[in-house]
């Protein structure tokens, strides 16, 4: 785990594979403006193509690939090589997506790249189980995501919440633990947070919005007054 100095509760912008150019674009500016406003971290993936030009566009988030392998420069064609990635900028890397998902093996080889590059490791898991397992690997976050929930705009039950925090907690106090299924108002926000939890964020809830700045100052601006 490397050493980064949040101001929590973060905030992650997940638009996964739903937006890329000038779309993805606009929302990462619409992000950048409220980081600053509200003076949060605001972690925002984007499709990897993508990513050096929000890069140059944006000076208030944290830009972060939705996916990298642990290879290093050399044999490994149609991998996600994490040193082009530093080199390019990128300073978060999510792993274990359930849409993308790594063997307990390939995520702890590929936390260590990372930690030898610097780069930030967000890790999302599923079960109690699994959210202990992967604490026990030492990234910085772990997102505790309910599969059955993606993209459904229901969110997880308070007890998973609460019991999936104290499970990371106990295993590391260090690890941010943030709980996103399903969070797409101001409530939702408060709610995670008021239960423990050092962040939150949002793919469907904010991207599905008829008004993006809208919906993301709504949800943002709560973290500001937690």
């Amino acid at each position: 785990m490397i050493n980064y100095n949040f101001k929590k509760p973060v905030f992650i912008v997940n638009p996964k594979s739903y937006l890329y150019g000038d779309d993805l674009l606009k929302l990462a500016k619409i992000s950048n403006i409220l980081a600053e406003k509200y003076d949060i971290d605001i972690l925002f993936t984007g499709q990897l193509v993508d990513l050096p030009k929000i890069i140059e566009n944006t000076n208030n988030l944290i830009i972060t690939a939705q996916h990298m392998d642990y290879l290093t420069p050399g044999r490994g064609m149609g991998h996600v090589l994490p040193d082009a990635l530093k080199n390019r900028g990128v300073k978060a890397v999510v792993l274990n997506h359930a849409e993308n998902p790594l063997t307990l093996s390939s995520l702890d080889k590929t936390i260590r790249r990372a930690d030898e590059l610097g780069l930030i490791t967000i890790v999302c898991a599923d079960t109690v189980k699994q959210c202990k397992a992967v604490a026990e690997l030492e990234p910085n976050m772990i997102i505790c995501e309910p599969t059955s929930l993606i993209g459904t705009g229901t969110t997880s039950e308070s007890s998973y919440r609460k019991e999936t925090t104290s499970a990371i907690k106990h295993v590391n106090p260090d690890i941010l633990v943030l709980q996103a299924a399903g969070v797409s108002t101001g409530d939702d926000v408060r709610q995670v947070i008021q239960e423990g939890a050092d962040g939150t964020g949002g793919t469907s809830g904010i991207i599905k919005a008829p008004d993006w700045e809208a919906k993301l100052e709504e949800m943002v601006s709560c973290l500001s007054r937690m």
